[in-house]
């Protein structure tokens, strides 16, 4: 059962508001010159001296707090120790856990002026999640959300990534249903008021395909492409929805 009662709620809550102001701190943080490494660790600090935890780390064995994914990285980016630079279109991706509850979100920001490309991406997969999020209510069906993604990212002329979903985060990472970003209105399954769900538009400039890097983890645009992801968690509300964490 995926309907959360009202302390389940309340920590969800709290573990979103952790997770959003961890995101401020590392957008304000990417800068020519750092490394996806010190992202990790201002991560972790910052999420702890919050009072919450890491969600990320040891998950399905995971290696790190933070993924970050620059440029053709689409998503699950190990930090390393290499240098973020100048036009670099850096992905931060990131969950916390605070009292059993789990949010999970996302950010796409150009380091420095954005190229076209780029613009164009942060732009897309923004607007996309917007427009879902207006959909989602109690009683709507994933497709509604899936066929709006979709819909908006054909308009920047986008591709979505059809392997990689939106999907139910709560006291998991990872729980059902899945919401893909491309589909058909009226489809799926019903989305329930209570229950807390991570939407994220994920897209890239020239194609629907990734392929997974030596690492393990890392998932490459087949075309070597820019990509980008923006992601929320929201709880479903009888009318509407409310952010969690973005």
């Amino acid at each position: 059962n995926f309907i959360r009662n009202s302390e389940e709620i309340e920590n969800a809550r709290r573990s979103g508001q952790i997770l959003t102001q961890v995101l401020d701190k590392l957008e304000k943080s990417i800068k020519p010159g750092v490394t996806a490494k010190q992202l990790d660790k201002i991560a972790k600090d910052e999420t702890e001296r919050l009072g919450g935890k890491p969600a990320f780390l040891g998950y399905q064995g995971f290696p790190a707090h933070l993924c970050v994914s620059v440029n053709n990285e689409i998503v699950h980016g190990i930090p390393t120790d290499k240098e973020i630079k100048q036009g670099d279109l850096v992905g931060i991706d990131y969950g916390v856990n605070y009292g059993g509850m789990i949010t999970d979100a996302a950010r796409t920001v150009s380091v420095g002026k954005p190229s076209q490309d780029s613009k164009k991406l942060i732009e897309g997969c923004f607007e996309a999640l917007q427009k879902a999020l207006d959909t989602v209510k109690d009683g709507a069906k994933v497709g509604d959300v899936s066929s709006i993604i979709e819909h908006t990212l054909n308009q920047y002329g986008l591709k979505a990534i059809y392997s990689l979903t939106g999907h139910g985060v709560g006291k998991q990472l990872h729980e059902d249903p899945l919401i893909p970003n491309y589909g058909k209105a009226g489809s799926g399954e019903e989305l329930k008021a209570g229950m807390t769900i991570a939407i994220e538009p994920i897209a890239s400039i020239g194609t629907h395909d990734l392929y997974l890097a030596d690492d393990g983890w890392t998932y490459m645009t087949r075309d070597g492409s820019l990509s980008a992801q923006f992601e929320n968690t929201v709880l479903v509300t009888e009318d509407g929805c409310e952010v969690l964490a973005s």
